[in-house]
């Protein structure tokens, strides 16, 4: 995947975030918000899988393939944060939480139930549904941990500096936090088993980029979120 295409559909998928934060102006709700926040994390754990090759043109780096869509819920936590505080932003992490555990319960009961005699896809389903425990729990993990972190962060940047300089505490708060997530993650998932120094690398790289790239998205959600 090359660079121009990489950063086109993170720019397409961080467009999303733009309606959260319409609805949140029309109606004081972060709803939509948390929605897409929930979406995008499921969405990255079931791609998360698969270890993709990233051709930055100078140079390759290894990822999975989750980390386009997971890199973007940081900008979500800080939306969230920005706009409705610390208390409720946790509270969204909490919820995805517990989506994420309801969500591999309901796979483990489809996948341990018997197929019909005549569907033949129960080996495929199995391989793409059947996460591996080891990669679910670093998953878990890392989550808690990083979006907590990002969430804490950013308001403490927020406080330090009189609500002033987003861009510092959006970029303060989200790269750690991104670190934070990559070490944790590819260290619990693949120690072992696959080579971490290179994985994590390229997903830190990645993701920083990304939080980079949204930074002129914190600003354009703030304007809606606060636009009279």
């Amino acid at each position: 995947m090359e660079i121009l295409f990489i950063l086109l559909v993170v720019i397409l998928i961080s467009c999303f975030s733009f309606f959260g934060s319409l609805y949140a102006r029309k109606y004081q709700k972060p709803d939509a918000l948390i929605g897409l926040y929930i979406s995008f994390v499921l969405i990255s754990n079931i791609v998360a899988y698969k270890i993709a090759s990233f051709d930055l043109g100078f140079v390759t780096l290894y990822a999975t393939s989750g980390v386009l869509v997971f890199s973007i819920t940081f900008l979500l936590t800080d939306i969230v944060n920005e706009k409705f505080g610390r208390k409720e932003t946790h509270k969204m992490i909490f919820i995805a939480f517990l989506t994420q555990v309801l969500v591999a319960f309901v796979i483990w009961i489809s996948i341990s139930l018997d197929a019909a005699p005549f569907w033949s896809g129960q080996s495929a389903f199995n391989e793409v549904l059947g996460f591996a425990p080891r990669i679910m729990l670093a998953s878990w993990v890392a989550f808690l941990i990083s979006e907590n972190t990002d969430a804490y962060l950013f308001s403490w940047f927020k406080r330090l500096t009189s609500g002033k300089h987003l861009w510092m505490r959006n970029a303060f708060s989200s790269l750690p936090s991104m670190a934070l997530d990559s070490i944790i993650f590819t260290t619990i998932a693949f120690l072992g088993v696959q080579p971490i120094l290179p994985l994590i690398f390229g997903i830190l790289i990645i993701k920083w980029i990304i939080g980079l790239v949204n930074i002129p998205f914190m600003y354009i959600n703030r304007n809606l979120l606060f636009k009279a």
